[in-house]
């Protein structure tokens, strides 16, 4: 079975309980500053699990495009991957734990095969205020699974959310295949929370019941939802006994394209290159450029790891070429955005990979003066070493690996302090693990008041807009923070005082006429036809909701916003700017 396969006896057996497939979000979020990328199904789906109704309904499925950084370096084993697909169903206050769990089961054992005997679970143990998830492990038992298969653990392991510092959240119960018959470790009380890789996990249900307020306390929500994430591409290398995702369909050609063409190049590295190729290519077509902020930063930093082992191996440019082209025809039919933008993404991974050429020339003029002067230095104290923290310079400033430092410094009669060198890479990982932490409080789930008001303006902000500018501008991206709106379109020139003016009059216009705001869900062609905003490709469903702004806006969106826009205050702008090549920025605010 190989991973087209896969998802569509996901499709079909969800299809088969009513749910809608809906399509992948993008992986830039929309309106949700606190993520880099789409991270999971169900952030794309956080105002319904809070309550907003769906077009679709209450039961959906689809397979999102996800990419995630705190395990960037991490990549070069077995499993782990930056960009990957995550099949996913809901039920959004419909059913809940029992028939969740009985079509898991039913799933992984009818329509795949596994073994129940081969199979392992959890369920929330209990903590806290929160009560022991009794009814899924009866779920489990009248299913047949024995006490040595059914785990109970604590939130750490077992217990999502939620997104943000406050909203919706609940128990897990995750399924595992159990590769081995003991523990790896040698432990007599593993389970899947061992890290020994005896347990693998296949697919978790979590059950969103509660909700956290702002003191901490939980209540009981009053929709309960059911969201269901499985690692496509995991899935697939388990069911066909392989020993990692890597040899895969997705990835098989591409790593024995590139065993052809070096031998200098280990698997681990080949398995890097692969992966950041693949994922900066899905980010750019996704409209995220190589840059020094943000995500574009991520993808900049993915490429260049990937330049560097190829520049190593002394890998001509076009394997670039060869492996976008390889994903190409492996995701055309799910993701047809690929080919259709093949050409745009080339030109961007091949301007950055020109950029890194040029900060290798720059890192090798840094590192010769700093060279000089150490050896200047040396003749008084017989200082040989160069510090970890220049070594570290060089590689996540100019993209030198540790071994390229060690050799030139090794010609001038240099070592390099590599326990510093690692100390420093250790402590800027932690920093970045500690800002993506950050980026997770608030959020999509952040339906604040003032959230809501600033969601709404952005409506009114892009409809002015298209009048002042042109129906050449577009949304590019939107970022919404509790203090400001942050709304990126496409336009290939600053704005002038006067164009500002106009913008900002235009929508205070509209504050001030007190338009009552009204939503309708129609057809993705009537909503074409009806002259609502929107990019009509595919990353919409059969049916959307379109929200009108009284006669002025009307823009297909998930919400949320007010009821009037008597309740926004006044609109002002505080800047624009450039955001990358034809794309502008505005932040504003309301007073």
């Amino acid at each position: 079975m190989n991973t087209k396969e896969l998802r569509e006896k996901f499709f079909q057996f969800y299809k088969g309980y009513d749910h809608k497939l809906i399509p992948s979000a993008s992986l830039l979020p929309e309106n949700d500053p606190t993520v880099l990328f789409t991270t999971a199904g169900m952030h794309p789906l956080v105002p319904f699990l809070l309550g907003s109704p769906h077009p679709e309904g209450k039961r959906l499925v689809n397979v999102q495009k996800c990419i995630r950084t705190q395990d960037i370096d991490d990549v070069g084993d077995a499993w782990h991957s930056t960009f990957f697909e995550m099949l996913g169903y809901w039920s959004l206050g419909d059913y809940f734990k029992k028939e969740a769990i009985e079509r898991t089961f039913a799933f992984l054992t009818k329509q795949l095969g596994f073994d129940a005997n081969s199979l392992a679970v959890t369920v929330f143990m209990g903590e806290g205020s929160i009560p022991s998830d009794e009814e899924s492990y009866s779920i489990w038992k009248n299913l047949g699974f024995s006490n040595d298969q059914i785990f109970k653990l604590g939130k750490e392991e077992n217990f999502w959310g939620p997104a943000g510092m406050t909203g919706p959240c609940g128990p897990c119960s995750e399924t595992f295949f159990v590769t081995t018959p003991n523990c790896n470790f040698g432990r007599t009380d593993c389970s899947p929370a061992c890290k020994c890789g005896r347990y693998v996990e296949l697919c978790n249900n979590v059950f969103m019941q509660y909700d956290k307020k702002g003191d901490g306390s939980f209540t009981l929500l009053p929709q309960k939802n059911v969201d269901f994430g499985m690692g496509l591409l995991r899935v697939v290398s388990i069911f066909n006994h392989l020993n990692s995702i890597y040899e895969s369909d997705v990835y098989s050609a591409s790593m024995q394209y590139l065993k052809s063409l070096s031998n200098e190049l280990t698997i681990e590295q080949r398995r890097i290159i692969v992966d950041h190729i693949q994922a900066a290519m899905f980010a750019i077509g996704d409209g995220i450029r190589p840059n020094n902020v943000g995500a574009g930063y991520i993808v900049r930093r993915l490429l260049r790891r990937a330049f560097r082992l190829a520049n190593q191996a002394k890998l001509q440019k076009e394997y670039i070429e060869k492996l976008v082209k390889s994903y190409g025809h492996v995701y055309e039919v799910q993701y047809p955005e690929i080919i259709a933008k093949q050409s745009e993404i080339l030109q961007a991974i091949y301007e950055e990979e020109d950029k890194f050429v040029l900060a290798l020339g720059q890192g090798l003029k840094y590192f010769e003066k700093e060279l000089e002067r150490l050896q200047a230095r040396s003749k008084a104290d017989n200082q040989t070493v160069i510090s970890g923290q220049t070594a570290f310079y060089m590689f996540e400033t100019f993209g030198f690996p540790l071994e390229v430092t060690q050799e030139i410094a090794k010609e001038r009669g240099f070592s390099v302090d590599v326990a510093g060198f690692t100390l420093s890479f250790q402590e800027h990982q932690e920093k970045s693990r500690m800002a993506g932490d950050k980026l997770f409080k608030g959020g999509l789930a952040d339906n604040s008041e003032t959230v809501t008001k600033l969601h709404t303006a952005t409506h009114l902000l892009h409809e002015a807009l298209r009048k002042v500018l042109g129906p050449h501008v577009e949304q590019k991206g939107s970022n919404i923070t509790a203090e400001r709106l942050r709304f990126d379109f496409s336009h290939p020139n600053k704005l002038t005082d006067e164009e500002l003016k106009k913008v900002e009059t235009l929508v205070n216009e509209q504050i001030q006429k007190q338009l009552s705001i009204s939503v309708n869900d129609m057809s993705i062609d009537d909503a074409q036809v009806s002259g609502a905003i929107g990019l009509f490709e595919s990353k919409y469903g059969a049916r959307v909701s379109v929200y009108s702004i009284g006669n002025f806006s009307k823009e297909i969106c998930g919400g949320p916003h007010v009821k009037n826009t008597s309740e926004l205050g006044r609109f002002s702008i505080k800047k624009e700017e450039a955001s990358s090549r034809g794309v502008r920025r505005i932040k504003a605010v309301l007073d």
